[in-house]
């Protein structure tokens, strides 16, 4: 149990990392998003979940 506590913030703040450098923001916002996350780990994923990602833009 301790292990899955251990590792659910590392997963989440990968796959936020992974999401800023595939996304769409310029190269400053992504580096700033970055340091937010890897300095405060599980609030700045959960900051750039919820106010970092651009909207995604319809194909319609």
């Amino acid at each position: 149990m301790e292990a899955i506590l251990f590792a659910l913030p590392i997963i989440l703040d990968i796959i936020a990392i992974v999401d800023v450098l595939r996304g769409y923001l310029s190269g400053a916002k992504k580096i700033l998003w970055i340091v937010l996350i890897v300095i405060v780990p599980v609030v700045g994923a959960i900051l750039y979940f919820l106010l970092g990602r651009p909207e995604q833009q319809s194909t319609n």
